[in-house]
This record gives C-alpha cells, structure tokens and sequence, in this order.
C-alpha cells in the first residue's frame, strides 16, 4: 500500500469513527442508536486492518478479524436482546442535555481533545499519530453520554464508546498494541457487558424499568 493510500484509507476511516460517535449523540433511538454502535464496530476493525496492510503485520489482521467479530458482532447483538427485552420506552425521553446543547459540547470536546493531543503529536508525528485526537475526542464524547443519558442502555453504549475510543487511539499511537493485550481488553469489556446486561434485566424485573429518573422516584 503505497503512502498516500494509506494515508487516505486512515483519514476516511478516523472521519467515520468520528461521525458514528457524533450519530450516538444525535439520535434518541435505542435501535438505532445500536445499530449505529454495530456501525462503529466494523470502523475500528477497519482501522485496525488498514494499520495491518500499511504494516505488513500477521498479528494485526488477526486483531482486526477479533475487532470485528466483537464489537461488531457479539456486542451489538447483546445490547438488541437487552433492547427487546425491555418493556421501557425504547428512546431517550428526558435527557440531561437536548440534541442542540450535546452537539455543541461534541464539537468543545473534539476542540479540546486536539488541544491536548497536540504536543503528542509533535513528539512523533507520523501519519497515524496526528490522528490520534479523534480516538480522544471519541473517548470524552462517550464519557459524555454516561453522564448525559438517563436510560441504562444508552450509558452502556456510552461505556463502550469509551472502550472504542481508547482501542483506536492505542493503535494509533502505537500501530498496534499486540494480539494478547487486545484480546484481554476486548475479554474485560465482553464480560463487563455481561455483567450490565444482568443487572438491568434485574433492574427491570424489579422496578418494572431502567431509566434511571423512575428508579430516582420509586427511591424518593
């Protein structure tokens, strides 16, 4: 792959992770709302995959096959059973933020995630590290959707959008962070998932729902 493919792929592929995090934000849906994770999903494997064929490196396409099966696969299927079981309404009612406020803090976060970013990029400017601050901006966006969504669901997507953000950015700053450190993170966050799955269904089956505003009344 010659330079300026490269170059183009990662560019192309940074933008969509960047867009999809930005949908997130947008929509209200819990479907679509993981439909659009599931979307995120193939675009890290797809990071990862073009970082495999700049590289040359065996190990990083087996990560990207990993990647894939994951968090485009397992997760979102795991979070549309949760969906379905859920007798709540499927969409963000009462967010802490409207949809106009939240992109606006989006567009603060990625600001500032290029602010901060800056000196590690002219520490080793290459052309995966200067991308490095969409992987951040990703971070702190789904940072800001645990602490804006009020449905459970939508704070666990919000915990994966952080999951996402870290991965892209560790194998943009290192073009690759090695097959056993990446299939323990994805096995951590796998069973984390698990566990969040359980304890809404528990949630539900005890309270009848998984906003947490309701739960706040039924505590008051």
């Amino acid at each position: 792959m010659s330079e300026a493919g490269y170059a183009q792929l990662l560019d192309l592929a940074c933008g969509a992770l960047l867009l999809t995090a930005v949908l997130i934000v947008w929509r209200r849906e819990l479907a679509v709302i993981v439909r659009v994770f599931a979307v995120q999903g193939v675009v890290v494997a797809g990071i990862v995959a073009i970082l495999a064929a700049h590289t040359g490196n065996g190990e990083l396409w087996a990560v990207a096959a990993g990647v894939l099966v994951l968090r485009a696969g397992v997760l979102p299927l795991l979070l549309r059973r949760a969906l379905l079981r859920a007798e709540a309404p499927r969409r963000e009612i009462r967010p802490v933020v409207n949809v106009a406020a939240s992109l606006l803090a989006v567009a603060v976060l990625a600001l500032l995630a290029y602010a901060v970013c800056q000196p590690i990029v002219r520490l080793s400017p290459s052309t995966a590290t200067r991308l490095v601050p969409i992987g951040v901006t990703v971070v702190l966006i789904g940072f800001f959707v645990l602490v804006t969504r009020r449905h459970a669901l939508s704070q666990l997507v919000g915990f994966l959008l952080v999951d996402n953000g870290i991965t892209v950015t560790g194998f943009l700053a290192t073009s690759g962070i090695g097959l056993i450190v990446e299939a323990g993170v994805s096995l951590d966050v796998l069973l984390a998932v698990l566990v969040l799955g359980i304890l809404t269904s528990r949630m539900r089956e005890t309270f009848g729902d998984t906003d947490l505003d309701e739960l706040r009344e039924l505590r008051d």
